[in-house]
């Protein structure tokens, strides 16, 4: 088996639309919600949100192409288009040649429904010749598949909100068992208006902060009521280390670990005791050939609604039995960034383990069911370099977890 490393990263997110900017933002542990007049003259029940900070698309694209993309393939394409420039495997604008053994996996969890329902409100006649190409759910696999030349597998994966983290561990897989030597993988969502912010509204999924948006994402937290929605992008540039060695790249780390299950139980709620997902942390620590001990911290899925929360926390009590690691949760940060989270937390989690900085994890302050894991919040928290253990959980119970490993500079 080979191992992966990882060479490139790139993110369009409300943190930042560079690693860099996003990294510095979390770290801070200030909260990036705010309100958004079109949800403030749709008059739905939740008027904020934690927008994409710093995207300029006109970078990417020309204006007669921007015409057929959706805001999530934007964003898709442009954080892919960075991670690929990061891993310096061509220079901006070259388009190698067709590429039989490089991949594109994208995770998402609403894909286009955004402008599906858009399309939906036009009169029959006044819908747009490009429609069909820009709602396919894998419109923005195919967009970066075409702007690379990649000829390899062309994937995306909706699993709700483990989609991105699921995206990283499949190719992964496949890089890892030789069927590829490098893929874009990552996530993409963005679903902040007024439609799909009224929908989660209607389940109660929402906090109803509107009175204090940078208060209302609490992971963990005893005052926690409901997450705050957030859109972005990520992908990184995996590839097989040997490659990446032979030809000198920047190695940020490696993808050592991955293992993907189900509750099999609730639609919108996990398991209360947290057993699957302690499962699935359980298998990826043995993918990557790790025991507990080993982990520097954890990067919480955490959205701040109740019984997420709650159950992710029994998880990681019983995944470390000696005791829990530090635990950072950034969507208090960056709101819940839906079937991108999984791949946004994983450039912060190979962030982290790589500087030894934990970031906070903002508006944290306690409660009954964070008692059994270290919550980190105030302040940073520096540790030793260490592997990390990344949590993405989604809607229809499914869990997903990474293993990333630093690189020893």
């Amino acid at each position: 088996m080979h191992r992966v490393a990882v060479t490139g990263m790139g993110i369009k997110s409300p943190a930042g639309s560079t690693v860099e900017d996003a990294w510095s933002t979390v770290l801070s542990g200030k909260s990036t919600a705010l309100h958004l007049p079109e949800l403030l003259d749709a008059g739905v029940p939740v008027t904020f949100g934690c927008p994409v900070n710093g995207f300029t698309p006109e970078e990417y694209f020309p204006l007669h192409r921007m015409r057929h993309l959706d805001r999530p393939t934007r964003l898709g394409v442009a954080a892919a288009a960075d991670a690929w420039a990061d891993a310096g495997l061509n220079e901006p604008g070259e388009r190698p040649a067709g590429q039989s053994r490089s991949g594109t996996y994208v995770g998402t969890g609403g894909a286009h429904i955004a402008y599906t329902a858009e399309l939906g409100a036009l009169p029959r006649e006044r819908l747009p010749v490009a429609s069909v190409p820009m709602i396919m759910p894998n419109a923005t696999a195919a967009r970066i598949s075409i702007r690379h030349g990649f000829q390899g597998p062309c994937l995306t994966f909706s699993c709700a909100c483990a989609s991105g983290a699921v995206a990283l561990g499949e190719a992964m897989t496949a890089i890892r068992y030789g069927r590829i030597d490098r893929a874009l993988a990552g996530g993409v969502d963005a679903m902040l208006t007024p439609f799909a912010v009224a929908a989660f509204a209607r389940i109660s999924a929402l906090s109803r902060r509107n009175d204090a948006p940078h208060e209302a994402s609490r992971p963990f937290d005893g005052d926690r009521d409901g997450f705050v929605m957030a859109e972005a992008a990520a992908f990184l540039v995996l590839e097989r280390a040997d490659l990446a060695e032979a030809r000198g790249a920047r190695i940020y780390g490696e993808l050592a670990g991955y293992a993907a299950g189900a509750d099999a139980g609730h639609i919108v709620q996990p398991l209360e005791d947290g057993k699957v997902a302690a499962r699935t942390m359980r298998a990826a620590l043995d993918d990557a050939r790790l025991a507990p001990g080993d982990i520097g911290h954890v990067n919480a899925h955490a959205t701040a609604t109740i019984h997420n929360d709650r159950a992710e926390a029994r998880a990681i009590e019983s995944c470390f039995p000696a005791g829990s690691p530090p635990v950072t949760a950034t969507k208090g940060v960056t709101g819940h960034l839906l079937g991108s989270g999984g791949a946004v937390e994983a450039v912060f989690a190979l962030m982290a383990a790589r500087s030894g900085t934990v970031p906070p994890t903002a508006n944290f302050t306690g409660g009954p069911d964070a008692d059994p894991i270290d919550v980190v919040h105030g302040e940073p928290r520096q540790v030793s370099p260490a592997p990390v253990l990344s949590n993405s959980f989604g809607f229809g119970g499914h869990d997903a977890t990474l293993v990333f490993v630093p690189a020893q500079d």
